[in-house]
């Protein structure tokens, strides 16, 4: 396990699956010994998907969530930028990218060995930008996908759920990005990441269909970082 030391509005440390992961506040996932950072759910070009439709949003979202990871990427000092599945809001948000946002991405793609792992929203990409395109993929023994898959027992990370945390503080109800990670005895660590794109969600940490996605699991917590620390907010326990 490499150990990691860091600012403390940064993130937090995670033990996972035998390594030292770093949770951002950003909600990207940091991977010290790949030097990789993990993002989940960019959904790019939501804004100009939801004008097609009618509905007018600032349509500025994708320089926005390409920015931030810009600024993840500049803290950390990754070398690899991995995303997990529906990095486009659908297929077709490739071509709808302003020269602007394009531009962003490009120089991000050049830099970095950038991999996207496609999800059910953008199965089809019609533009890499340069990087690699994959349905998944493994890395130190460790499976990244865009979908959990139920019942699996090697170590995973994967987006798609959105989860947020509902916590009341000081009689204000607040939701927050987390992660949700289950352990089991009978299996590796899973996870699933905060979504990271400007226009995303969120689903209940605790809903039935995460719970059954990371299942079956002894126990399943939601996770964000604190002032340095990772706090833990369980969900579910299996019976004695």
């Amino acid at each position: 396990m490499v150990p990691v030391s860091f600012p403390v509005n940064f993130g937090a440390p995670l033990d996972f699956a035998g390594e030292e992961l770093v949770l951002m506040k950003s909600n990207a996932l940091y991977w010290p010994r790949e030097r990789a950072l993990l993002v989940a759910d960019l959904h790019l070009e939501k804004g100009s998907w939801y004008a097609k439709q009618g509905q007018m949003l600032p349509p500025y979202d994708s320089r926005e969530t390409l920015e931030r990871v810009a600024d993840s990427v500049k803290a950390t000092g990754a070398r690899r930028v991995i995303t997990l599945g529906d990095n486009f809001h659908d297929s077709e948000g490739t071509s709808r990218l302003d020269p602007y946002a394009a531009g962003m991405l490009e120089s991000l793609t050049r830099a970095l060995d950038w991999v996207w792992i496609t999800g059910n929203h953008d199965e089809e990409m019609h533009r890499s930008f340069g990087a690699t395109l994959v349905d998944e993929m493994e890395i130190g023994g460790i499976t990244l996908r865009h979908e959990a898959k139920r019942g699996e027992t090697r170590a995973e990370l994967s987006g798609h759920y959105h989860p947020k945390m509902r916590v009341k503080v000081r009689d204000r109800h607040i939701a927050r990005p987390c992660g949700v990670v289950s352990r089991s005895p009978q299996s590796e660590d899973r996870m699933i990441l905060p979504a990271f794109g400007a226009y995303t969600g969120g689903m209940d940490a605790g809903s039935p269909e995460i719970l059954k996605a990371l299942g079956p699991a002894s126990q399943i917590d939601a996770v964000l970082p604190a002032k340095g620390k990772l706090v833990t907010f369980p969900l579910y326990r299996a019976a004695a």
